[in-house]
């Protein structure tokens, strides 16, 4: 066998090895991801017996939904909200229960494709026309949820005429094109102790949101109490019990949605 043989041989291993390498850091980078993704932060036993118990509310556990409806005369608004990345929907139960006990919104925390609202950003779509009882709707969400909310209403192929944004530690990119609407009424909500999304990151993209933008800072309240689903990686310690949390949130949440 000539030497230019010998070496295209070799340089062939090598290339099936790199392609074997590249093929199997892949498979396990893919394992890993949905491995990550298919285990959300699950809500808290307590927080959701005491949302299921609140008379005023009724929360079903739909299919592929969570649904909160007002037990009493429901004001005709609505609100889709997209949990959190990896946070199931039924976390944000306790933290949506008083609000619609005190307003009268029905509420819909959709499940998402992989736990993230990044491949399901339209899933809001499919909701709202299973409640044609519901006439006004606002879209929302928690950190990723709220972000790709955003996105969602900013696109321009909605067929849905939203009212309005609920963010809760979340924010709206540049590309979303949200600063110049006029039409859209927009509440985001924030916590002094959040250490997933810390105030400034928020303040810094503040400027895509419209500029009649509702801003609400919540002294002492971190990232995870925004749902009732534990601690969670990177965030800080709060300086609010969860009640106080909740109760703070529920206030400035309901007066913009009845206002």
């Amino acid at each position: 066998m000539g030497k230019a043989a010998v070496n295209g041989s070799r340089l062939k291993g090598v290339l099936l090895w790199t392609l074997a390498t590249v093929v199997a850091l892949l498979l396990v980078a893919t394992a890993v991801f949905f491995g990550w993704a298919l285990t959300p932060h699950r809500a808290e036993a307590e927080p959701l017996r005491r949302a299921q118990e609140n008379p005023d509310v009724a929360v079903t556990r739909g299919e592929d939904q969570v649904l909160l409806s007002p037990t009493g005369e429901p004001s005709g608004t609505g609100v889709v909200f997209y949990p959190g990345a990896r946070v199931e929907p039924d976390a944000y139960a306790a933290t949506w229960a008083p609000i619609v006990a005190a307003t009268g919104v029905t509420v819909v925390v959709p499940d998402m494709r992989l736990n993230l609202a990044l491949f399901d950003q339209d899933r809001a779509e499919d909701v709202v026309t299973e409640l044609p009882e519901v006439d006004t709707w606002y879209l929302g969400g928690h950190s990723m949820g709220g972000a790709f909310a955003a996105q969602h209403v900013g696109t321009g192929h909605t067929h849905t005429d939203w009212a309005g944004l609920v963010l809760w530690a979340s924010y709206a990119v540049e590309a979303a094109d949200l600063a110049d609407r006029d039409d859209l009424r927009v509440l985001s909500v924030a916590g002094t102790r959040d250490g997933v999304l810390p105030l400034p990151e928020i303040a810094e993209r503040r400027p895509a949101l419209p500029p009649d933008t509702v801003t609400v800072t919540v002294e002492g309240m971190n990232h995870a109490q925004f749902g009732a689903y534990g601690s969670q990686a990177g965030d800080e310690e709060p300086e609010l019990g969860e009640e106080e949390a909740h109760e703070r949130l529920t206030e400035a949440t309901s007066l913009f949605l009845v206002s």
